[in-house]
Parts: C-alpha cells; sequence; structure tokens
C-alpha cells in the first residue's frame, strides 16, 4: 500500500456504513451488537480522518427507510445514536472539529433531537473537520423538498440567480457543503440506496469487501489510495487535464 498524498486526499469523503446486522449474525450475535461494534469503528474513522486533514466526512448513519425495521431495533439505534452524540461531543471539542446533521429531523424522537441541538451548539464555533450524521435521511425526499422550497420562492419573486443548478443546490441540506468527492460503501453491495443522489453525480465510487465493524485504518487506507489513484476529468480528457497542470 502506497503512502498517503495529503495533496491529493478527497475534500469530503462520504460513507455508507453497511453491514453492522450481517457482522454480527455472522458471529451468532444479537444485531444490536453489530450496531454498538460499528459506533467503534465510526469513531476510530472520525479520529483518523480529521489526523489525515479530511476536511468534511459525512456519515450514512439512518436512512428514511430504516424506520421500517423491527420497532425494538429502531429504538434501541435510537438510544445508541443518542449515546453516541453525547461521547462525541467531548471527543469533537478536543479535535476542534464541528458537527452537523442533514436528513429530516422531525422524525427523531425529541430526546435525540435535544442532543443534537446541544452538539450543534456546542461545536458551532469549531474550526476543523465537518462532521456530517445522515439521519432519517432520503436524497429522493431531499430532492422533492428542495424542488418545493424553490418553487414557492419562484412563485414569490424571490428567487436571484441565472444558474438553475447551482441555485437548486442551494435549497438542499448540503447547501453549505462541497460535494463529495469520493463515496465509500462498506459489506460489498454495490449501490448507493438512496444517498446524496444530486450531490455524487461526479462523485469517485469504492465499494469494500468488509463489513463496518471490519473496516479498520488499512482499509481506510487502501480506498483513499485507490482515490489518489484515480483520474477525475468531469468530461473532460486527460490531454486536457495535462494541458491544463
Amino acid at each position: 500500500m502506497n503512502k498517503l498524498q495529503h495533496d491529493r486526499l478527497p475534500r469530503h469523503l462520504a460513507i455508507i456504513m453497511d453491514g453492522n446486522g450481517r457482522w454480527a449474525q455472522e458471529r451468532m450475535l444479537r444485531r444490536i451488537v453489530g450496531h454498538r461494534k460499528g459506533v467503534e469503528t465510526a469513531r476510530m474513522i472520525v479520529d483518523e480522518c480529521s489526523r489525515l486533514g479530511i476536511a468534511y466526512l459525512t456519515l450514512f448513519a439512518f436512512s428514511a427507510e430504516n424506520w421500517l425495521r423491527p420497532k425494538t431495533e429502531v429504538k434501541a439505534l435510537m438510544a445508541l445514536l443518542k449515546k453516541y452524540i453525547k461521547s462525541e461531543t467531548v471527543r469533537m471539542m478536543r479535535d476542534n472539529v464541528r458537527f452537523n446533521v442533514i436528513g429530516n429531523r422531525d422524525d427523531l424522537p425529541q430526546d435525540v433531537n435535544r442532543v443534537i441541538d446541544d452538539s450543534l451548539k456546542e461545536t458551532s464555533s469549531n474550526t476543523g473537520m465537518v462532521l456530517t450524521l445522515a439521519l432519517s435521511y432520503g436524497a429522493r425526499q431531499e430532492i422533492v423538498r428542495a424542488a418545493r422550497l424553490m418553487a414557492a420562492d419562484i412563485a414569490a419573486g424571490r428567487v436571484v440567480g441565472d444558474d438553475d443548478e447551482a441555485v437548486f443546490a442551494g435549497y438542499l441540506y448540503t447547501a453549505e457543503m462541497p460535494e463529495p468527492d469520493f463515496l465509500v460503501r462498506t459489506s460489498g453491495e454495490m449501490r448507493i440506496s438512496n444517498f446524496l443522489l444530486w450531490q455524487l453525480a461526479y462523485t469517485e465510487l469504492y465499494f469494500a469487501q468488509v463489513n463496518w465493524p471490519d473496516f479498520d485504518k488499512y482499509q481506510l487506507h487502501k480506498a483513499l489510495n485507490v482515490y489518489e489513484a484515480r483520474e477525475r476529468r468531469f468530461g473532460r480528457t486527460s490531454g486536457q487535464l495535462q494541458n491544463s497542470n
């Protein structure tokens, strides 16, 4: 594995943390044990990304579709989420990390939202990496929401700007973030599962063959090595890129 080149690292890394339940089932354990192990992995990945100087890290923590899971599992996940945010706020303050959340927070329990609000407020002045959790998040719902908001502003004469795509992007949850440069999904599944559909238009994709609890620093560096070896052309030719350098 090659040494990472810090000037070639993604500015924004997004991760679909998949495979917690399968990790547990393969070991004849309850699914919640896999989720707890997944929290440990998330903590380690956040620390390493912050150390590497990645500016934005977005973790797909709970999808809009996850509400369809058994109520007992959802309740356990919400309790785990609440505990994680509380404990990580201390670490985020230590490491100068700013916390952010995207998704439909109206669906989250009140006690979870209170903890989120406390963490958002406490870390708001931090100037290091931005850690975003996607909670009760669905990209199609996000796009529909943005379209409705934009349509209302158009009707009221409040929309300013000639670049329709840029104006529309301003209505997304991610309006103040750069689009992801690199998306990693664990567990070997090769799909993006209604995650950041608009934002991933030009994102490099990587599908790790390990479940999330086994995604360690080695796996992260392996993925980042792959990203650094890729040529991001954005529709141009290699020759054009070389001539512009």
